[in-house]
């Protein structure tokens, strides 16, 4: 039984760790430098929208997370972040918005 928990616990660990190495922070940050993103946004500090660290923050643990920033990033909108807004941005692929909101969950790495 200790032998069958363990081994869970390890392939879990591998999945997990798989799943965040899968996140490829060159392309994340291709994509949000090609769709001016960076222009609003950092990874650790807030300039005119908040640092990506702080969303993947505020969303930890929310299941229904990316599709609330999805729409959030392809719709535009305010209040969330305070009453700076978010503009739409319809010009995104839906496979690179997929990517890069998969990289900001996962946490992005310290710079």
């Amino acid at each position: 039984m200790r032998l069958c928990t363990a081994i869970c616990a390890a392939l879990l660990g591998a999945t997990a760790a798989s799943a965040f190495a899968a996140i490829d922070s060159t392309a994340a940050t291709d994509i949000l430098q090609k769709n001016n993103c960076l222009a609003c946004h950092a990874v650790n500090a807030p300039l005119v929208g908040p640092s990506y660290r702080a969303v993947a923050k505020k969303y930890a643990g929310d299941s229904t997370a990316t599709d609330k920033l999805f729409h959030k990033v392809r719709d535009g909108g305010t209040g969330v972040w305070g009453q700076v807004g978010m503009p739409p941005n319809a010009q995104i692929s839906d496979a690179d918005l997929q990517s890069v909101i998969a990289w900001i969950l996962a946490g992005p790495p310290e710079h």
